[in-house]
């Protein structure tokens, strides 16, 4: 009856240290992402780029709208998910010249939820992008830059050509 009861208290420890580990990853993990949202949970965004009328997009009953239209899901997802962007490291805005790393004007700006993120210009060396968040540069991927929206697809028919 002891060895079972031992047994018993081992696979307790074991399963609540595994636990533990996974929660203690979990927050070391959102500790180097862009932002502490979860992509899956962000009801409104509003981007801008350069050059682009900017779009705001709004969650209702699990799908995306723009307007009070259907919107784009994907390119609503594609920008959420940015929220969960890695970081190689943050550094404090104070030791950058905004306008040297492209974020006086930034090249884009993404609103998710409250989150405001401007994102600059790609640094001098590695493929990676400066990204500003409150008082802090991000520096992260290259690819991490909300992408334009589709346009209409040039006509392909022989009869359009000129």
């Amino acid at each position: 009856m002891r060895a079972r009861l031992a047994g018993i208290a081992c696979i307790v420890a074991l399963v609540a240290a595994v636990a533990w580990q996974w929660r203690a990853d979990d927050a070391d993990a959102r500790a180097h992402t862009l932002t502490g949202l979860d992509p899956d949970a962000v009801r409104h965004i509003e981007v801008a780029l350069r050059g682009v009328p900017g779009q705001r997009f709004d969650r209702h009953d699990g799908h995306w709208t723009s307007a009070g239209t259907k919107a784009d899901e994907g390119r609503a997802e594609d920008l959420a998910s940015l929220a969960a962007t890695p970081v190689a490291s943050w550094r404090a805005a104070s030791e950058f010249d905004a306008a040297k790393i492209g974020l006086s004007p930034p090249v884009a700006v993404l609103v998710l939820d409250d989150v405001r993120l401007e994102f600059g210009d790609m640094t001098a060396l590695g493929k990676q992008r400066y990204v500003q968040v409150g008082d802090r540069i991000a520096i992260v991927p290259a690819q991490a830059l909300p992408r334009a929206p589709r346009t209409a697809s040039l006509p392909t028919s022989a009869g359009s050509a000129p």
